[in-house]
């Protein structure tokens, strides 16, 4: 059976025939709304049954009814990330719920993120979220300096005081990486090549350490790792420097959709049969990665899921609650055509002690 309608703060706003923002302010006071409006507001949710929650009622005394997201990164790259869009789209779900906003700012440089974050410390927003985070974020203590409400995004789960005791998000990557080398491995796959994101970014360097740990693991050469920068540029130059090595490697493993699309496209045009001759995987399920001549293996975030979780923990903390570090388990495999056994010429024999 389907599971009851939860009234929400939108259904309410329908049934008034005014706006979400509307029937936040009939319940805050926090600009005037007409006697009448207040009314067919009040009257709505009496009707519907729908009480405005303590964390609604503390959202709609917030000062702008907003958040802030700050991505530094290049506009052109922040445009072809998958991960972006959906995770705004999973951000604004929760915000439509409570009538609020969010405010995108991309940045290019150190010195316009420590702007955007003073300004909107200045009552622009009432909290942010922290994406991209960085090794020893320079983030955590200015947003606490400041007295900015913030929750991080990352790619595992922060050791004590590693985000200053602000509230985390954290996925697992490192599972999905070592699941994709085991793909690899059970293939046949000796020589396996890694292009890694940038390092300075905690998601880059997990997966580059969980690589070079599984290749371990298996007593498998794991010095073939070059560090591109997210782009699909980068994608193809790595990879032609990885093929143009006297023994080019029979399989790669890249740190996002973006650079394995690159590189596939690049082989193809060398003639490098995919994945006949060489296997890829990519990383963050992009829309295209499953229509793709052979679709790309790559692992699926749950971006959406993650936008909503995120958006919970800071709007819990702008309520007075007290959010813990959450784990959002949305990490998954996605197995496609994009893998194969290495051609026998190349295959090598696996070292004694490996587990196929």
């Amino acid at each position: 059976m389907a599971e009851p309608h939860k009234v929400t703060i939108g259904d309410v706003a329908r049934h008034a025939g005014v706006s979400k923002g509307t029937v936040s302010l009939a319940y805050s006071g926090k600009r005037p709304v007409s006697p009448e409006t207040r009314r067919r507001v009040f009257a709505a949710a009496e009707q519907l049954k729908w009480t405005a929650s303590h964390r609604a009622r503390a959202l709609a005394t917030s000062r702008t009814g907003t958040i802030g997201l700050v991505v530094a990164r290049d506009p052109d790259v922040l445009a072809t990330d998958p991960f972006f869009a959906k995770f705004i789209g999973g951000c604004e779900s929760v915000l439509a719920e409570h009538g609020m906003g969010l405010m995108l700012h991309a940045v290019t440089s150190k010195e316009a993120e420590l702007a955007v974050y003073e300004r909107l410390a200045s009552g622009r927003v009432d909290g942010v979220i922290l994406l991209d985070v960085e090794v020893d974020d320079h983030r955590f203590a200015l947003v606490q300096q400041l007295g900015l409400p913030a929750v991080v995004l990352s790619a595992h789960r922060p050791e004590p005081g590693e985000t200053s005791g602000l509230p985390t998000v954290y996925s697992d990557d490192s599972a999905a990486i070592g699941e994709i080398v085991d793909l690899l491995v059970d293939a046949g796959h000796t020589r396996i090549a890694h292009v890694a994101g940038p390092l300075r970014y905690i998601h880059g360097r997990v997966r580059r350490e969980t690589f070079t740990a599984a290749m371990h693991d298996r007593g498998l050469d794991a010095s073939l790792v070059v560090e591109g920068d997210f782009t699909a540029s980068s994608g193809r130059d790595t990879t032609a420097r990885l093929l143009d090595r006297d023994e080019p490697p029979t399989a790669i493993v890249y740190a996002n959709d973006m650079m394995a699309i690159a590189g596939l496209s690049l082989a193809r045009s060398r003639g490098v049969l995919v994945p006949e001759e060489l296997s890829v995987t990519g990383y963050d399920d992009s829309e295209l990665s499953a229509h793709l001549s052979p679709p790309l293996t790559t692992v699926a975030t749950g971006a959406v899921e993650r936008g909503a979780i995120a958006m919970r923990a800071l709007l819990a903390a702008l309520a007075s609650e007290v959010p813990e570090d959450v784990l959002a388990d949305h990490t998954t495999v996605v197995r496609r055509g994009s893998i194969a056994a290495p051609p026998r010429a190349t295959t090598r024999t696996v070292p004694t002690g490996v587990h196929r």
